[in-house]
């Protein structure tokens, strides 16, 4: 018998926005740390001082922890309610982690042109590579999250 508790889970729905929201988190995380501080090849606004730019970088570091966070308290739910599915769960982390570099690459860098990859150097290598890497992902976690449709469908609470 469902409980008013399991109805109001929607167990597939929390399990892709948990992932998307880790996935994310790992997007932004992983650019902050490589790109930003290992690397130096930018800052998430490069259109003002080194101070500014830094400032901006600790924000947006901030923002992938809180993401990070917030779907890590999903997934907690999601495991303590024991509904679970993995598979499910990784296609929207890949879907997260995929869209957000995407949109990194597209709107943050050419449209608004807050940064760019690296500065000084050819961009369209890097510019495919970082965007095809993106569209990957995102193939691969729609691909996943298609594939376990069929089983979350069947879900109670869907």
């Amino acid at each position: 018998m469902n409980s008013p508790r399991t109805e109001v889970l929607r167990p597939a729905r929390r399990n892709v926005l948990s992932g998307v929201l880790v996935g994310i988190g790992v997007a932004a995380f992983v650019d902050e740390v490589v790109f930003h501080q290992l690397l130096q090849w930018h800052h998430f606004y490069d259109k003002s001082t080194a101070s500014v730019g830094l400032f901006s970088d600790g924000l947006f570091h901030a923002f992938g922890w809180f993401a990070i966070v917030a779907g890590l308290f999903l997934f907690a739910d999601l495991r303590r309610h024991n509904v679970l599915n993995p598979a499910r769960w990784a296609g929207a982390v890949l879907l997260g982690t995929g869209a957000f570099q995407f949109y990194d690459g597209t709107i943050q860098h050419k449209l608004l042109t807050l940064h760019q990859i690296r500065y000084d150097v050819e961009l369209l290598p890097y510019d495919l590579a970082w965007n095809i890497a993106a569209v990957v992902m995102i193939a691969a976690g729609i691909f996943l999250l298609l594939r376990t449709r069929a089983a979350a469908a069947g879900e109670p609470g869907r």
